[in-house]
């Protein structure tokens, strides 16, 4: 058996960045959720509109991501 050392290089190197861009992007919806109650309690009531669009608009791109990987190990 021969292993192919460039390309389980380059399947962690795509992982690796795949699962910290990820990571980022739940972040920043995380905290645009909370900068959505910060604005709430301090009486701004739209100015958490766009922080609220913004931290959904992150949680789907996350959901999109994790549909698109179960779609490539069934498919």
């Amino acid at each position: 058996m021969k292993i192919d050392w460039a390309a389980l290089g380059s399947v962690f190197g795509v992982s690796l960045v795949v699962t910290v861009a990820l990571v980022g992007v739940f972040t920043l919806g995380i905290v645009g959720l909370s900068k959505q109650e910060q604005a709430r309690t301090a009486g701004g009531g739209t100015a958490a509109l766009p922080a609220r669009v913004g931290a959904y608009a992150c949680f789907a791109l996350c959901a999109a991501a994790v549909a698109y990987g179960i779609y490539l190990i069934v498919v």
